[in-house]
């Protein structure tokens, strides 16, 4: 299904010119996230929250149905090697979660990725990618997540994507923290040297 951002949406279709060779290739990594950053250290998973609400208007493109349906929402972070680094929030229409997505609520602490990449039925959109705003949902996760030690939205990339099953949504947008970068950075320096020393 063709999924464009609104004119007014803070996300975007193609990188921004600003963004760095890394970042560009993190957000627009195809693939399963838990899978890469796996390859960066040891991957843990907590869930935050999980809760009905209804779809706010600057979402709604991401499933397109109408603002304020109600959806069922998932929030986690991640950390590698112990280090914060991802935090995630998916939702789907709220029957959706008790039908074809119903997998969702029953994942505790795997990554969606375990029910996304095993089923050939699933089809992904492309990815669209923003520095946060203040007002972003995602960025509310964040903050309620991290509380006072969430950084500025200006200094948060994301990124969004949404699965489809059989004609039914389910949309993945993850925010990578600054301290990210520096761990993505380390272990690709680590990877060169390694390279150059075989």
């Amino acid at each position: 299904m063709q999924l464009h951002p609104p004119p007014n949406s803070d996300w975007h279709e193609l990188p921004s010119p600003s963004f760095t060779h890394q970042q560009k290739h993190w957000l627009f990594r195809p693939g399963a996230l838990t899978a890469g950053l796996r390859r960066l250290g040891s991957v843990q998973l907590r869930v935050s929250r999980e809760f009905s609400e209804g779809l706010r208007p600057e979402e709604a493109w991401m499933l397109q149905v109408p603002t304020h349906t109600p959806i069922w929402v998932r929030e986690i972070i991640m950390s590698v090697n112990g280090i914060d680094s991802v935090f995630a929030r998916s939702f789907t229409p709220l029957p959706a979660s008790h039908g074809l997505w119903q997998g969702m609520r029953r994942l505790r602490t795997r990554p969606l990725a375990d029910m996304l990449y095993h089923d050939p039925q699933i089809l992904r959109s492309p990815f669209f990618a923003c520095r946060l705003r203040e007002q972003a949902p995602l960025y509310h996760t964040a903050r309620h997540i991290l509380g006072p030690d969430c950084p500025p939205a200006q200094k948060t990339l994301a990124r969004c994507s949404v699965f489809w099953r059989a004609g039914s949504p389910l949309l993945v947008a993850e925010g990578f923290l600054p301290e990210f970068w520096a761990l993505a950075a380390k272990a690709t320096y680590d990877q060169g040297l390694t390279k150059h020393s075989v």
